[in-house]
């Protein structure tokens, strides 16, 4: 069954997660994601306080730059909101957007080198394990998490170019796919991560593929959506988001999911004007329509 769910955007200040987290509890959202755009909201702050006014709703972080953190400290705050809220906690892992990692000096000669330096050390702390590695990047020496998970939770990862795509079905659980990916792109997307997790001999299990979809609804809905698409400099790739009613955006969802995605993610415009209505959309008039 597909999953479905909403961002809040950071661009929102911190304020404001209690009241839409609580609507989409309420309205029977599956799921709430969250973003570690610099400078704006850290996720895993973030993610702990939407967790806890809630009681059902999965929370995801779409994602956490690995340059920005050592990875003993992801894989702490990784198990602790595994722990409080078992089931309920997403976390993916990624690049970062390289101009805002030159801002604050930890931008990496290889992202994709550190990537999957990362990737691995993070999953085998999350198995318990005890890690001892020398890599290029990520240097540990006998570390092992004091309370690790229960359960072993899935790592994702945010990818785009082919490499990193390879590398998510090498080294993570799932990938998270931006808004500017087209259906196309989502089945070229599975494709590379597919390959990967045969180069990997990963022959068990399902690879979890999170896409988001910008999409905008009610008065002046397609002008908000050229306008989304034209600030992320998309303006030149056919196909994006959505604008309409319930079930226009029903109909781009499914597009989705046919071709590979697991779990479609709305995100809302950056000037839409009410978020709680969104979220209400969301939930009780486009998900009904999505298998």
């Amino acid at each position: 069954m597909t999953s479905l769910g909403v961002v809040f955007r950071p661009q929102l200040p911190p304020e404001r997660l209690r009241a839409l987290a609580r609507e989409a509890e309420e309205a029977g959202l599956e799921e709430l994601w969250l973003w570690e755009d610099c400078f704006l909201e850290g996720g895993i702050s973030a993610a702990a306080a939407a967790l806890a006014w809630t009681e059902r709703l999965r929370v995801g972080v779409g994602l956490l730059p690995v340059p920005l953190r050592n990875v003993a400290v992801t894989a702490m705050e990784a198990a602790t909101l595994h722990r409080l809220f078992p089931g309920r906690a997403v976390l993916a892992v990624g690049h970062g957007v390289q101009d805002w990692m030159g801002q604050v000096g930890a931008r990496a000669e290889s992202p994709v080198t550190l990537l999957r330096e990362h990737l691995d050390a993070l999953r085998a702390l999350l198995r318990g394990e005890r890690v001892t590695t020398e890599g290029r990047y990520v240097r540990l020496d006998a570390v092992a998490l004091g309370w690790p998970p229960a359960q072993v939770p899935e790592v994702l990862t945010g990818a785009t170019g082919p490499r990193t795509l390879r590398l998510a079905g090498e080294a993570a659980d799932g990938t998270v796919l931006t808004a500017s990916t087209t259906v196309d792109g989502v089945r070229r997307a599975r494709r590379l991560i597919d390959e990967g997790r045969r180069a990997a001999g990963r022959t068990e299990g399902h690879h979890r593929v999170v896409v988001y979809l910008l999409a905008a609804t009610g008065d002046g809905a397609a002008a908000r959506l050229r306008a989304g698409i034209e600030a992320d400099g998309d303006s030149a790739v056919p196909g994006l988001g959505v604008a309409g009613d319930a079930d226009a955006v029903a109909a781009a969802v499914r597009r989705l999911v046919d071709a590979g995605a697991d779990t479609v993610v709305l995100q809302p415009t950056a000037d839409e004007p009410d978020p709680e209505a969104f979220v209400r959309f969301a939930a009780e008039q486009v998900r009904p329509l999505v298998p």
